[in-house]
């Protein structure tokens, strides 16, 4: 058996302290099968995402250990790089893992995928117009409407904790939200419209397990947009539970395209990618097939 080396990182915290705990499994059941494991895991994520970044040629993968989160930290160190992507999927939503065919809160079983190591090509999702040196990624949904002014709502709150603080989001936002004007471009096309939710997706679900564009596929190449146009206050909260279903796209005010590349502006919100704050809009961002490595069971 060759020796393998493994750079961990844990986010203690997920899954209302779940990821201590299977972060500790895990990384026992890497141990076990005789490999090295280097432990990233640190104070702050922008440390843990910086001592990952520094090693991440000098391991044979790198394993995060938490939800969506630390999942998209993972994805914006290796991403382009060819070193190997492990998940252990130990969040409250855990959609990047889902949509991947991947084991959710089994912590020695998604160690085992990680000692397997077969490898699947995915494509992620960089943004373009970042003057950064380090372009920023998504693997799983970037949304940008009612659902990402409900993500800054919650993201404000100290109390309550996991999806509860969601929720009283949704309770709050909704009774005053209005349909938003947008201006799109997909591949260049302009698109003009009022919006009530936008999404721009390479993953099926997020949130959770919304399944806010569930015929994506995270290895076609292409982007699933979609727009909910104007829906009266009732009319949307009746729309709304159908996205943990996936039965929205017949509802007359939905609309899915796909893309390679998409530009989404408007005022006064700030995009959420992987559950994480992307960034106020305009945001540019283009699909890079096959740019992440991702260890997943054959078949996935």
């Amino acid at each position: 058996m060759q020796r393998r080396r493994f750079a961990v990182v844990v986010n203690p915290t997920s899954g209302r302290g779940a990821g201590r705990r299977m972060g500790a499994r895990a990384t026992a059941r890497l141990a076990a099968a005789g490999h090295d494991v280097v432990d990233l895991t640190s104070q702050t994520p922008a440390e843990a995402e910086d001592r990952a970044r520094s090693l991440v040629h000098d391991v044979d993968a790198l394993v995060v250990v938490g939800g969506d989160g630390l999942v998209n930290l993972g994805v914006n160190v290796v991403a382009g790089t060819g070193t190997p992507l492990g998940v252990v999927a130990a969040g409250t939503g855990n959609d990047v893992a889902d949509s991947l065919g991947l084991p959710v809160s089994r912590p020695e079983q998604a160690a085992d995928v990680v000692l397997a190591g077969h490898v699947r090509e995915v494509d992620a999702v960089r943004r373009t117009d970042d003057d950064h040196r380090t372009p920023r990624w998504y693997a799983g949904v970037l949304c940008g409407g009612f659902d990402a002014i409900v993500n800054e709502r919650a993201n404000g709150w100290v109390w309550p904790r996991g999806r509860m603080r969601y929720n009283l989001a949704i309770a709050r936002e909704l009774p005053v939200f209005r349909p938003l004007p947008y201006r799109l471009e997909l591949d260049g096309e302009p698109w003009v419209t009022e919006a009530m939710l936008v999404a721009v997706a390479n993953g099926r679900s997020y949130g959770g397990g919304m399944r806010v564009t569930p015929d994506a596929r995270m290895d076609d190449g292409l982007l699933d947009v979609l727009v909910v146009g104007p829906l009266s206050v009732p009319a949307l909260a009746r729309v709304f539970p159908k996205v943990f279903r996936g039965e929205h796209t017949s509802h007359p005010a939905v609309t899915i395209r796909r893309a390679r590349r998409v530009r989404l502006e408007t005022a006064g919100v700030v995009a959420y990618a992987d559950g994480e704050r992307f960034g106020p809009l305009p945001v540019e961002v283009e699909v890079v097939p096959s740019a992440l490595r991702v260890l997943a069971p054959p078949g996935a």
